[in-house]
């Protein structure tokens, strides 16, 4: 039992990006809530197009979002105070407390670094004042020498607020100790003096034949090795941003379920090069009856039972990417052989008459003309829509969750049959007079158990497995923590939190 607790900060900073910060960070919210812990996840820092609405109404990294469950909080816009959803290759809409204030390329943004260093640490000081333990997620690695100037992200949060580091390496990917080593060479002596320790994540095999590596980096370091994480087949938790790995040519995604099957539902997803909150797909991914895959560019797309067009940060440019690909051929080719299409936010407005940018919000200021299933026009706005909402499928009447991050604005006669009426009032969405393609707005709606069945069964799947994905994702972080009890040095991290037992 806790007797004493000082209000402190821990931050994992990984030696490489995918290292395991989110999910190290993750575990640990879980870890120390379950020893009655008061604890609260932070990011900086995040470049990500997967996010998640806030309960203040703001917008932040999913990874922050999950964190947040893990430590059974809200996700508050606090938690990560600068979000960067990237354009293009040189852009990025800027996220200050979960607030768009406008595209900027990467000079304009290291820039205006000092003014977002002044919200990461004003959140801090919030996070701090209400939760005695702030457990930090650092972003890619520290030892980006061009980016060290006015960083946010990694030792310039920690030096700014004098708080120890975990540095993190994952071993599956090959060169662990020339990660680790390499990272602490790159750093300034203070940087160094700060990292506490390593841990070693996705380790399969035997232990005993990495002991001597763990001993000459102790050795040659000075610095213990907290612990080795094993690999955990099938863990799943919501990805910051990289797609699964199908869409990089592997057949089966890290987490998900083998492709191919008798009486699976095919459904496909291009791979967009702006996609976002592509997590959408995560229950679908992880259901035994479904057989998901992400087409990645230059692949022809296979015949399926449902095509989803997924959200955009750039729908415009991806509406003209997918026609350069053929989809809109395929899509001809698709429906006229009885598939069904659902498009979800950017998806919903690629499948109306237009496209309006007018304010150049999404890149250049234009128009572009949608495939034209749906009969509505979007007009993108400055201002952002952002909304946990509920509601009923008009489809069946069933109950469905989820949330809304958008700037389009649709108008047209195809709303008049909505997807979902939501709780406030307001319809959603629109289905197509033969029932063949559904559209909506809302991110998270395979997430609700009723609403995914009833969606898979729309498809053409016969008698749908009822999946509680929330539930899912709470057995996933539970076994994440009881790695974490079984193979880190929990009493020297609970001693870096400042914590007595």
């Amino acid at each position: 039992m806790q007797t004493k607790m000082t209000a402190r900060t821990l931050m994992i900073q990984g030696a490489t990006s995918d290292a395991g910060k989110s999910t190290l960070v993750a575990g640990l919210c879980r870890s120390l809530v379950r020893r009655g812990l008061s604890v609260a996840p932070f990011k900086p820092q995040n470049m990500a197009l997967n996010s998640a609405v806030t309960a203040d109404g703001g917008e932040i990294g999913r990874a922050q979002a999950v964190q947040a469950h893990a430590a059974h909080l809200a996700p508050h816009t606090d938690m990560n105070p600068v979000l960067l959803k990237p354009n293009s290759d040189t852009g990025a809409q800027v996220i200050i407390h979960g607030r768009a204030i406008g595209n900027m390329d990467a000079l304009e943004y290291h820039a205006y670094k000092q003014t977002a260093r002044a919200a990461v640490l004003e959140s801090h000081r919030r996070l701090s004042g209400r939760y005695p333990v702030v457990v930090v997620e650092g972003a890619g690695s520290p030892a980006e020498i061009n980016l060290r100037e006015g960083d946010i992200a990694n030792m310039g949060f920690a030096e700014a607020v004098d708080c120890p580091v975990i540095l993190v390496a994952d071993i599956d990917r090959g060169g662990v100790f020339a990660h680790l080593v390499g990272t602490l060479a790159l750093l300034s002596e203070s940087e160094r003096t700060r990292v506490q320790g390593f841990v070693i994540n996705r380790f399969r095999g035997d232990i005993s034949l990495l002991q001597s590596g763990l001993d000459w980096l102790e050795a040659h370091t000075g610095k213990p090795v907290l612990g080795v994480l094993p690999y955990l087949h099938g863990l799943h938790l919501e990805a910051e941003d990289a797609l699964p790995s199908p869409a990089c040519g592997e057949s089966v995604a890290r987490g998900a379920q083998p492709a191919g099957g008798e009486g699976k539902l095919s459904v496909v997803v291009p791979a967009l090069p702006h996609i976002s909150n592509h997590t959408d797909f995560d229950p679908l991914r992880l259901h035994p009856q479904v057989e998901l895959r992400f087409v990645a560019p230059n692949e022809t797309p296979s015949p399926a039972d449902l095509v989803i067009l997924p959200g955009s940060k750039n729908v415009r440019a991806d509406l003209d990417w997918l026609r350069a690909q053929g989809w809109e051929e395929y899509l001809a080719r698709h429906l006229r052989y009885g598939g069904k299409l659902l498009g979800i936010c950017g998806g919903l407005q690629m499948l109306g008459r237009a496209i309006h940018d007018p304010h150049g919000i999404e890149g250049e200021p234009g128009n572009s003309d949608g495939f034209g299933y749906l009969d509505f026009t979007t007009t993108l706005q400055p201002n952002k829509q952002l909304h946990n909402v509920r509601g009923v499928l008009a489809q069946g009447d069933v109950p469905v969750s989820g949330y809304e991050i958008h700037a389009g604005i649709s108008e047209g006669a195809a709303l008049q049959r909505p997807f979902a009426q939501l709780d406030d009032r307001r319809d959603d969405g629109a289905i197509s007079g033969d029932g063949q393609i559904m559209a909506t707005y809302l991110h998270g709606v395979f997430e609700s158990p009723q609403a995914c069945a009833s969606l898979l069964e729309w498809a053409g799947l016969q008698a749908p497995q009822s999946i509680d994905y929330h539930a899912l994702r709470e057995q996933n972080l539970e076994r994440l923590a009881d790695a974490l009890e079984s193979h880190l040095d929990m009493p020297r991290i609970l001693q870096l939190l400042g914590v007595k037992t």
